[in-house]
């Protein structure tokens, strides 16, 4: 082994844990760097969480009603999207719930662009404004093109009049149109999580129990903007004023952007923390340099800088973990890093960069196995739209549109929510000494059985709609109503899950990556969309060999869709199972004030 491959043994240092600083900055003006290096990160206008005159609950309220009506306007494309489809643009079943899926991931894809940007060079509230007005760009162009291209006779698409064949140019401006939409919707909404954790300090023990407060709430106004789209907006598009619900929806989006930008004066700002790929790639690399370096038993001297502040702008130490210790190979000290005055940072890198690239790595196998459970949570846009599409839609004269089922999903959303806070927190708080009642983890975990239950709903309701069938009718004479469980159900699971995961990946997330951790719970709604249209494709493509009709055929009444539904809960039931074991091996991140943001070893303990 020769002297680039020899890990110099240093002092521990104690309270971090096995890491030791190395110091080769001029020690002159450490304390003004360390007053202002504070300062860097985070911008408060003033004050802080006692009598603050900016940010907490007074201006993070306008961010809520802004999330409200921005959702509000997103789904009142998205919720009735496979019926526009259908019946506008005469795509079959099948095709028609593969696009939806398509753009729902796309939608959430989009949030991976929105967090890096926010993260690394815009700060949240610049990529709030631009992906805004992005979105308000897309569905003003949906309403053109729906009013001067699509919607042809007016009325058309309500069930009884054909419209006419749209042009390939109409087709390209709708198609752009949705994926602005998309775009915009998808970069403004885990920036926007993440800004309003922002206007609560996480030091102050009153606000940081607001800072997890707001993430329920943040989830509770998503549904109350969806409310409306669901139940108003979703008639008038079912009754064939497409182009009315188009520009409500883009109505809904400007107000938003106003009462958005009528904040600013009074947010609490956090400047961004630079690119992390460069960080990240930094450790892969100094690592695998240092392959043959033996690194010292327990992080006893690995690599920091002095002072509070890490080398990071305005991010918190990371104390050394005992996970993925192969990392800790970037931040071994050795002869000839000894021997240069500034270290080069792609072979020798701080404690906090090693622990932000394993917070990454280790967050991982969680964020995969909530994928399963998105594919659920996308068929209430898809599927379940077609299928109760075909039920008994009437109750006397008035016939409800299929999309508006959804209501007894945010119901229970909403109502979930306060029995979550108000009965269910301090009962599992008793049980398991838990001030929050239950870990994120274990939140998650039920959520995902909750969704496999749905699953198991959809797939009974089908058999009973199968069954009422008249020969030659399209219609089931099954209420539609018997689809309300099903509903009800996955609302219930996205309290546990959905705030679930935005709590944990927002709170797992280093300082550095604050609104990546938010966009992690997007992405997992987006690959959930993709896995969704795969699965359709092989499914149809497996099933409908030799002339049958497949499971998911244009005529559902000759498929078998409880088939397609049972087949997910089998899926989800399996991932549960890769799902514990993944949450019993995660540790949680160890902040440098000694305090862990989220408990993940609970599961281990109960």
């Amino acid at each position: 082994m020769d002297e680039h491959e020899i890990a110099l043994e240093i002092a521990p240092q104690g309270r971090d844990g096995g890491s030791q600083v190395l110091a080769r900055q001029s020690h002159g003006n450490e304390e003004k760097k360390k007053k202002m290096g504070a300062l860097e990160g985070q911008c408060f206008p003033s004050g802080n969480g006692n009598g603050n005159a900016t940010g907490g609950w007074r201006f993070s309220g306008l961010l809520l009603a802004n999330q409200g009506l921005a959702t509000l306007a997103f789904f009142g494309v998205g919720v009735n999207l496979v019926l526009f489809l259908t019946r506008v643009l005469s795509q079959d079943n099948a095709g028609a719930a593969n696009s939806v899926s398509k753009w729902t991931g796309t939608v959430y894809l989009c949030s991976l662009i929105g967090a890096f940007l926010s993260d690394s060079y815009w700060g949240r509230y610049l990529t709030c404004a631009i992906f805004q007005v992005i979105l308000v760009l897309g569905l003003l162009l949906l309403s053109l093109s729906s009013w001067l291209f699509l919607i042809k006779p007016d009325g058309c698409g309500d069930r009884v009049t054909l419209c006419t064949p749209v042009s390939t140019a109409g087709l390209g401006v709708f198609y752009s149109a949705i994926y602005l939409v998309a775009f915009g919707y998808g970069g403004h909404q885990p920036t926007l999580a993440t800004f309003g954790a922002d206007q609560f300090d996480g030091t102050h023990p009153k606000e940081k129990s607001s800072k997890g407060l707001f993430f329920s709430y943040f989830y509770f106004a998503l549904n109350v903007g969806s409310l409306f789209s669901n139940t108003i907006l979703v008639y008038f598009e079912d009754t064939g004023k497409w182009t009315f619900g188009f520009f409500v929806s883009a109505g809904s989006a400007v107000l938003a952007l106003l009462i958005f930008l009528g904040g600013s004066s009074g947010y609490r700002y956090v400047k961004p923390f630079g690119n992390p790929l460069p960080r990240i790639a930094q450790v892969f690399v100094a690592a695998f340099r240092k392959w043959n370096v033996i690194v010292p038993e327990n992080g006893h001297g690995l690599y920091e800088v002095e002072g509070s502040q890490s080398a990071i702008k305005g991010s918190r130490k990371i104390l050394h973990s005992n996970e993925l210790v192969f990392l800790d190979k970037a931040a071994t000290v050795t002869e000839s890093d000894m021997k240069v005055h500034h270290p080069d940072p792609w072979r020798l890198c701080t404690v906090t960069q090693v622990e932000e690239a394993k917070c990454v790595l280790k967050m991982m196998p969680i964020w995969l196995c909530t994928i399963i459970y998105s594919v659920i949570f996308t068929q209430m846009a898809s599927l379940f739209v077609e299928q109760g599409d075909i039920m008994n839609r009437k109750i006397g004269k008035f016939e409800i549109p299929a999309a508006s089922m959804s209501i007894f999903d945010i119901f229970s959303v909403l109502i979930f929510t306060e029995l979550y806070r108000h009965f269910i927190v301090p009962i599992a708080g008793r049980v398991t000494g838990n001030p929050k009642g239950l870990t994120e983890l274990r939140r998650m975990g039920i959520g995902l059985l909750i969704g496999m239950a749905a699953m198991m709903a959809a797939g009974i309701t089908e058999i009973a709609r199968l069954k009422r069938v008249t020969p030659y009718e399209k219609e089931s004479s099954l209420s539609i109503f018997w689809q309300s469980p099903q509903y009800i159900l996955i609302g219930s699971s996205e309290i546990f899950m959905y705030v679930g995961q935005l709590e944990f990946f927002n709170g797992q997330a280093p300082d550095g990556i604050k609104s990546f951790g938010s966009s992690l719970c997007m992405a997992s709604i987006s690959l959930g969309n993709y896995v969704s249209s795969i699965l359709v494709n092989m499914v149809m493509e497996i099933t409908a060999r030799g002339g049958n009709p497949g499971w998911i055929p244009e005529n559902l009444n000759a498929g078998r869709l409880d088939r397609f539904f049972f087949l997910i809960a089998g899926l989800t039931a399996v991932d549960f199972v890769i799902y514990v074991f993944c949450a019993r091996w995660y540790k949680s991140i160890n902040v440098d004030n000694n305090e862990e943001v989220i408990n993940g070893e609970e599961m281990q303990k109960h």
